[in-house]
């Protein structure tokens, strides 16, 4: 490592002690930096890496609601503004309780070089809140109601709109926050703002959402790890491929990998995982994503009308299957670590594409790495979701609404152009096929030279 990069890790590691999360994100970075860092001492002389790492804004307040037993809530609402050198903010919003400070800088400082490898004018953002739709606050073992999701959503909104705009920052949806959140908190800005604009992605069809777009994430994996694949000139016809996570992500992946010929063998979320030798069908798929987007349920509630299906309660998907070609791990950041690893590459993969943000553990991004399969980090493979989110945005522009066949084909185009970049960027600084080293330099390098034309700010 240069001594550049050491130094400001150590004082990015001193300032940010109690926040792991962030600084595992700034470390997988950094470390691979190194080539370019040195072949362009004019980023230390301007101290970009010192601006990169720390956030333009960051915005903390708090949200109270009512319940539907008249009792008065309070969460914590984020929204982290990491860099917008590129162009406005840009990154989702998550309700879960495990949103804190640590893992919304995380997701926004991995957001800067996501948008960036989408080749579209996007900056880097990141937020949400402690709040669980998925767990009354009043009723052990029930959701949130439908009311009561809005009425935290408005409130959320309230003081997130004096912060967000069409051409300031452009939040979307992510972990528990979808259709029903996105509409919720779109009606409530249009009500504050007293005005129409595309300030949300992920929005309904119905007001100017984008076809495809609840695809895009998992078909974009896909469609990275299928340029993976060609430069070997294989395709994933007969491909054992390992899936966890069951929302959208996974789901639309799960959807693409059979339609390509693929067996899809896992999904999981966090009641277990199921697993089925024979591969799941598209009628199984279809049953499980009523499940999860209508019934609002878990698989342990399904695994049984499944044939074929064995389901393994609070287990994770990669230790269960014999023989396995490819894993995606579609669901939570280090949901795959070392062991995890170890047991993938013992039983035959070599292709392991990330559909979440930073799924696998340094541990497990290391023997990846070393052991020279196909692994393609998130900030490139899971960018599918963003680019369309962008081709949203452009919709919403210029007031029209392109056909799904259109967003597909421009879906691929991107992630055709992220896979080509990032592979280049690997093999200019002797690190050919090495996903991880070309994602962070491609990516790093477009926001880096942005930053030095606009003067220190």
């Amino acid at each position: 490592m240069s001594k550049y990069i050491d130094r400001v890790l150590k004082d990015v590691k001193q300032k940010n002690a109690n926040e792991p999360e962030f600084l595992q994100a700034v470390e997988e970075v950094f470390t691979t930096l190194a080539p370019v860092v040195d072949a362009h001492p004019e980023y230390e002389a301007e101290a970009i890496l010192e601006r990169i790492v720390e956030p333009e804004r960051t915005i903390i307040f708090r949200v109270p609601w009512v319940d539907d037993k008249g009792v008065v809530r309070v969460n914590r609402g984020y929204r982290v503004q990491f860099n917008s050198a590129i162009g406005p903010y840009k990154g989702g919003l998550r309700f879960d309780p495990t949103v804190n400070l640590s893992v919304l800088k995380f997701l926004g400082f991995e957001q800067i070089f996501k948008n960036s490898l989408t080749t579209l004018p996007m900056g880097g953002g990141k937020g949400g809140s402690d709040f669980n739709p998925k767990q009354s606050p009043h009723t052990p073992g029930q959701r949130c109601s439908d009311r009561e999701v809005m009425r935290f959503c408005q409130s959320f909104m309230t003081e997130l709109f004096r912060h967000i705009g069409p051409n300031t920052d452009v939040p979307a949806g992510d972990m528990n926050v979808g259709g029903r959140e996105i509409g919720y908190l779109f009606g409530q800005y249009k009500r504050l703002r007293n005005e129409w604009s595309g300030v949300l992605t992920g929005k309904a069809l119905s007001y100017g959402g984008s076809l495809i777009r609840p695809e895009a994430t998992g078909y974009g994996a896909v469609y990275f790890a299928e340029n993976m694949l060609a430069t070997k000139k294989d395709n994933f016809k007969g491909k054992i491929c390992a899936v966890s996570g069951s929302g959208n992500v996974a789901s639309f992946a799960a959807q693409k990998l059979i339609a390509l010929g693929a067996k899809v063998v896992t999904l999981s979320d966090r009641s277990g995982s199921i697993y089925v030798e024979k591969g799941l069908s598209q009628k199984d798929l279809e049953a499980i994503m009523e499940l999860k987007n209508v019934a609002r349920g878990e698989l342990s509630d399904i695994a049984a009308k499944i044939k074929g299906a064995k389901f393994f309660a609070k287990a994770r998907p990669w230790q269960l299957a014999d023989k396995l070609d490819c894993a995606f791990p579609c669901a939570c950041q280090n949901e795959l670590d070392g062991k995890d690893a170890a047991y993938l590459l013992k039983h035959g993969c070599t292709v392991v594409t990330e559909g979440a943000n930073m799924p696998s553990t340094p541990e497990a991004v290391a023997a990846f790495v070393k052991a020279k399969i196909l692994y393609a980090p998130g900030k490139a493979s899971n960018a599918g979701g963003v680019a369309t989110s962008g081709l949203e945005m452009s919709q919403n522009s210029e007031h029209l609404s392109w056909t799904a066949e259109d967003v597909d084909n421009k879906l691929r185009g991107i992630m055709k152009a992220i896979h080509d970049n990032a592979a280049a960027a690997a093999a200019k600084y002797g690190h050919k096929g090495n996903y991880v080293m070309g994602a962070n330099i491609a990516g790093f390098t477009k926001v880096a030279d942005a930053m030095l034309a606009q003067g220190v700010c």
